[in-house]
């Protein structure tokens, strides 16, 4: 399996570490080191609802090899919250797996376990 991630102030790192301990069989990749393979996305939300720049470039290329998209928000941003996840879907067609605040909770780490371990299937 492999989950390749964006990060900016370490809340999605965080997350990704959280997931490495329960998986580290699996291979984590940032969105700007090198492409080996289909997999999933974990990023975040920017600004007030948008997609980081890296993750933009990455999907650039990548799109219709990534299964699914998770992303990290602030609830405080109300309905902003995880916004990139809602835009991620909508102009690349790429399913949402898992929305968590922050770095996330232990149940966070769960479900997107359980949830991207469901997907057999490469594009």
């Amino acid at each position: 399996m492999i989950i390749y991630y964006d990060t900016k102030t370490g809340n999605v790192q965080r997350f990704v570490q959280k997931v490495q301990e329960e998986r580290p069989e699996w291979k984590f990749l940032s969105v700007t080191g090198c492409y080996v393979g289909p997999g999933h996305l974990i990023t975040y939300t920017a600004g007030a609802g948008q997609v980081p720049m890296p993750t933009l470039n990455f999907l650039a290329g990548y799109a219709d090899q990534i299964c699914s998209v998770s992303v990290s928000g602030n609830r405080n941003w109300g309905a902003s919250f995880a916004a990139a996840a809602y835009i991620i879907n909508r102009e690349f067609r790429i399913p949402i797996a898992h929305l968590f605040e922050l770095s996330g909770l232990d149940d966070d780490v769960r479900d997107f376990i359980t949830k991207i371990s469901e997907f057999e299937v490469y594009p």
